[in-house]
């Protein structure tokens, strides 16, 4: 059993139809955890308000108050890549993620993940990723160090200001392996929640999702890929490649979602975080931070 070093946090919903204590809560809002098992972990002190008491079997529910819990699973799997501090200062750390390394807890991954190394790392409690990369996509991400400036760096993202370059490798189409190169291709359209409620996909309706992606070399029946999301949804990227006929290399979720399995080190999925860049809020200067990660099929 590996339990999670760091709690976990949930703000409980204004309104709550899902009866009248914390436990009746959890287990409506966790249906895949057991009740025995909120129980077990309540018994032992496992559950608590944030910078409170541990609550109990009978404590009322409380709209909109911070709850800790800590996560539990049978066997984790541990990650047998590096990540690496690109940058820090009082305001930012900036970290280079290896594949297969979940940015944040979720799933089977308690303690291994990014956040939980660079917490062990610096000693730094206090640490907040900015934004977040999928588990299986290697590359640049950025957490926030400082309670008061946190707010500026959320804003560089919701606000679209920040520059993304990715690279990819895909098997080529007919077509893609004769196009001269460079050839560009501007990508437009509506992503929305599928089912298994993890995964994408696109449907017809409004734009949400536009991203820039290039063919800039070939080797045999693969291509490069340099892919500039100007918006952000999630598996855009993926999804988007998969549009052309070219799904990134070893994907899991796309075109056909695999069973869930053991994770394969020697397939990590081809695409790559590789470039960060954006005004910094506090100093106006231009940051640009490069990921030292490889595509192994390159």
């Amino acid at each position: 059993m590996s339990i999670a070093s760091q709690a976990s946090e949930i703000t409980l919903p204004a309104v709550n139809e899902n009866g009248q204590t914390v436990l009746q809560f959890l287990c409506a809002h966790f249906p895949y955890i057991a009740e025995t098992v909120w129980r077990e972990r309540i018994v032992q002190g496992k559950v608590h308000w944030f910078n409170g008491p541990a609550i109990t079997e009978q404590t009322p529910f409380m709209p909109s108050k911070r709850l800790c819990y800590y996560r539990e699973v049978a066997a984790e799997p541990v990650v047998p890549f590096a990540h690496h501090i690109l940058y820090q200062d009082q305001h930012i750390i900036v970290a280079d993620k290896p594949h297969f390394l979940p940015v944040t807890p979720g799933g089977d991954y308690v303690n291994e993940c990014l956040l939980a190394r660079l917490k062990r790392q610096t000693g730094i409690d206090d640490i907040v990723p900015v934004h977040r990369l999928d588990r299986e996509t290697a590359g640049v991400v950025l957490f926030s160090i400082n309670a008061q400036s946190r707010a500026a760096y959320y804003q560089l993202f919701s606000a679209g200001t920040v520059q993304k370059h990715y690279l990819a490798v895909a098997q080529l189409t007919p077509d893609a392996k004769q196009v001269t190169l460079p050839q560009h291709w501007h990508i437009a359209n509506r992503i929305e929640k599928s089912q298994p409620r993890f995964i994408n996909t696109i449907v017809p309706g409004e734009v949400n999702a536009r991203s820039a992606i290039c063919l800039s070399a070939r080797q045999g029946t693969l291509g490069l890929f340099q892919l500039i999301p100007h918006t952000g949804k999630t598996h855009q990227l993926r999804l988007h490649m998969l549009s052309m006929g070219m799904p990134i290399l070893h994907d899991k979720y796309y075109p056909v979602l695999q069973a869930k399995a053991t994770p394969q080190f020697d397939q990590p999925l081809q695409l790559l975080a590789r470039q960060l860049s954006f005004i910094d809020p506090l100093t106006s200067q231009i940051q640009t931070f490069s990921s030292k990660q490889q595509l192994t099929s390159w």
